[in-house]
């Protein structure tokens, strides 16, 4: 289920602030967060963060077409290490 319009997106607090103290300092340099489930507001564009899988954190690059999605969508949580693998076997004649 959706959240409800009337509450608005949710957006983390401490990520929004870090954001607004990166704003008045100038600086760039990556956010670490582990709020994979916070939107990104337009505020964000330009920023990268540090966004947890449960292992490591990867980089996410915040550009305007990512504005509306949540943070975890850009951090897989799961690495693909392909289908079965076709072995060659080794028939022996008894």
């Amino acid at each position: 289920m959706s959240r409800s319009s009337i509450k608005g997106p949710y957006v983390d607090d401490k990520l929004t602030l870090k954001v607004e103290r990166q704003k008045l300092s100038g600086k760039k340099e990556p956010i670490k967060t582990w709020a994979r489930s916070s939107q990104i507001p337009p505020e964000f564009v330009g920023y990268t963060f540090l966004v947890h899988n449960g292992k490591v954190f990867k980089d996410v690059f915040i550009t305007e077409d990512m504005v509306g999605h949540r943070l975890g969508e850009f951090s897989p949580t799961r690495t693909f290490r392909g289908h079965g693998r076709i072995v060659k076997r080794i028939l022996a004649k008894t």
